[in-house]
């Protein structure tokens, strides 16, 4: 198995989307410290009285709204350049067994998804910190016991984003179809969910998708829902909609020609 792992890694990195994935992760963590830099502002011209009551999205919150996307896409191109090269057949010949050459994609799409976010969201949430210093901005100075599981919850919801990026990208064998469905799941649907469905719906349908899953498993859902799941429900319905796409792409690609 680990061949098979050094040959995925190795495809995985030699595609030029995939640099251009952390290009884009570079100027989400610029705009994090540029962030920052507006809440410091916005304190420095606030008086005493209301620095006391300012609340603000914590450094790390452009980041968390779209490296989901970009490690999304990044699960889709893991399987789709492959189909556009006509390297797949290559792929299935030196590896028959084909729900083994998804695994090993798989594994290694998950652990690049995890390094990724893992770097990503802590380097935010330190730049924020050293930004905005000494201002008492609550959210920029939450204690390590907070902002471990928060990370932790944030990283979860990169991998996920990345498997069944994965999974739609073998069911459906195309670039623009994979990258159209991940961006519904994470974007599309839970805004229609908000503006379109009536309570008490919007918020029963709206607590179940991946972009509020993983706020309940950190705890964190403040006055967003009146009643969140568990956390370990919530973290095991996140880990769902991964397993659930990869069991797709592989029932797909074990019964149909490539």
């Amino acid at each position: 198995m680990i061949p098979l792992l050094s040959a995925e890694w190795l495809k995985l990195r030699s595609v030029r989307s995939t640099w251009l994935n952390v290009a884009a992760v570079v100027v989400l963590l610029a705009l994090c410290g540029l962030w920052s830099f507006a809440v410091a502002g916005i304190w420095d011209g606030r008086p005493p009285a209301e620095r006391v009551r300012m609340r603000a999205a914590p450094p790390e919150y452009p980041m968390s709204l779209a490296l989901p996307l970009c490690t999304g896409v990044l699960g889709v191109l893991a399987i789709t350049a492959e189909h556009a090269t006509g390297m797949i057949r290559t792929s299935l010949a030196a590896v028959p067994r084909r729900g083994r050459l998804l695994a090993a994609k798989a594994g290694v799409v998950a652990a690049a998804a995890l390094a990724v976010g893992l770097v990503a969201f802590t380097a935010a949430a330190l730049l924020g910190r050293l930004i905005v210093g000494g201002r008492g901005v609550p959210e920029f100075h939450r204690p390590v016991g907070e902002e471990v599981p928060w990370i932790a919850s944030l990283c979860l919801l990169v991998v996920v984003s990345a498997l069944v990026g994965l999974g739609l990208g073998t069911v459906l064998r195309s670039t623009a179809g994979g990258v159209a469905a991940v961006t519904a799941l994470l974007f599309v649907l839970p805004t229609l969910v908000t503006t379109v469905a009536p309570d008490p719906w919007n918020e029963r349908i709206g607590r179940l998708l991946p972009t509020s899953l993983f706020a309940q498993l950190a705890g964190r859902t403040g006055t967003l829902l009146d009643d969140p799941l568990p956390p370990a429900a919530a973290g095991a319905l996140l880990v769902g909609y991964a397993a659930a796409a990869l069991a797709a792409g592989a029932l797909v690609l074990a019964r149909r020609d490539v």
